[in-house]
């Protein structure tokens, strides 16, 4: 590894977690992680996954991520705010998710502060999209140093901030910036990662 790249079989250069053995990283890495999200329903369900996964190994969502998505309805917010207490034992009873009272509950009840959200701004996405941080907040270079040394950033605290102000939960600071990358709100691809210089270049 040099630079926080790993070089492929394939001669690409890729950021350290999406370079190694695991066929379901490389494949997220290369066709999702950091590409622009603005569908209501995929950033809600990334939002919940991301609150599942805190504890937990990212491989362990992703291979679970089809389960979760049977099982919440296909993560559409206006679905999952009506679960009640038989959905979440249900739900509890499911070993094809992570079982975990908090978090299932949690995902019900942020799935109603997305409806909230929705009346207010319209979609969930232009809420979303309105704390992209300037770019007097983003570093010159995105490398393995700085992706390590700042898993909170100021933007990533605002928006914590206030999604916990409007009632949603399992969304501190360190969640929140997760889910900035994943979805798109940075690009935190390191330099010289070939998945940046593809959407750099709008090629994907």
């Amino acid at each position: 590894m040099t630079d926080g790249l790993v070089i492929g079989e394939d001669g690409r250069a890729r950021c350290f977690w999406g370079g190694g053995d695991h066929e379901d990283y490389r494949h997220y890495h290369d066709t999702e992680w950091g590409l622009p999200v603005r569908d209501d329903r995929r950033l809600f369900e990334k939002l919940c996954l991301e609150g599942f996964q805190s504890g937990l190994s990212w491989l362990t969502i992703l291979r679970k991520r089809e389960n979760f998505r049977r099982a919440f309805a296909g993560f559409d917010p206006a679905v999952v705010a009506t679960f009640g207490p038989e959905d979440v034992e249900r739900l509890l009873a499911d070993a094809g998710i992570v079982r975990h009272r908090g978090k299932i509950e949690s995902a019900i009840m942020n799935a109603e502060c997305v409806l909230d959200v929705i009346a207010e701004a319209g979609t969930f996405a232009d809420y979303v999209w309105s704390f992209e941080p300037p770019p007097s907040e983003r570093p010159d270079r995105v490398t393995y140093e700085w992706l390590m040394a700042n898993a909170v950033t100021p933007a990533s605290t605002r928006f914590a901030r206030d999604l916990k102000r409007r009632g949603f939960r399992f969304v501190g600071p360190t969640t929140a910036y997760a889910f900035m990358q994943a979805m798109g709100l940075v690009d935190d691809h390191i330099e010289g990662c070939f998945s940046r210089r593809a959407r750099a270049s709008g090629a994907r």
